[in-house]
């Protein structure tokens, strides 16, 4: 008995001996390569935009604007409310771009992307510029 004990101690002494010996062979990177080289200075507060040039919050319609926004849009093109939770956040998007201070264009050309797609495969541009109109008209002016 006292055989078995002296070999697995033995045993045991060898593998932690030989897990000591590998990890000397073990990678670690130099403290200096651990940190990341920046080749610009940090940005400074000024650096960092303004308040004022970040879009305001752009809050869900109520129900009676909820309903004219929708309304609006079935008009333009009914595939636009075919899932009306989905409208309204493309529409809540679209007025991002409009309080974000995006010029005219823009704010169309991202409109007619937001919407096109699944049950409306394309806009025109003339139902783009009607699908920002509804959205300035029902909540977001």
């Amino acid at each position: 008995m006292q055989r078995k004990t002296k070999i697995w101690i033995i045993a045991i002494a060898g593998l932690l001996s030989f897990g000591g010996l590998l990890s000397l062979f073990e990678d670690k990177p130099d403290k200096a390569e651990a940190e990341p080289k920046t080749t610009t200075a940090p940005a400074k507060p000024a650096d960092k935009p303004s308040e004022a040039a970040k879009p305001a919050a752009v809050s869900s319609p109520d129900a009676a604007q909820r309903e004219a926004l929708i309304r609006a849009l079935r008009t333009i093109e009914p595939g636009l409310v075919a899932k009306e939770d989905r409208a309204v956040n493309r529409a809540r998007n679209v007025c991002s771009d409009i309080k974000g201070g995006k010029d005219d264009a823009t704010v169309q050309k991202n409109a007619k992307s937001r919407f096109e797609g699944g049950t409306v495969p394309s806009l025109t541009d003339d139902q783009a510029a009607n699908i920002v109109t509804a959205v300035k008209s029902s909540f977001c002016s």
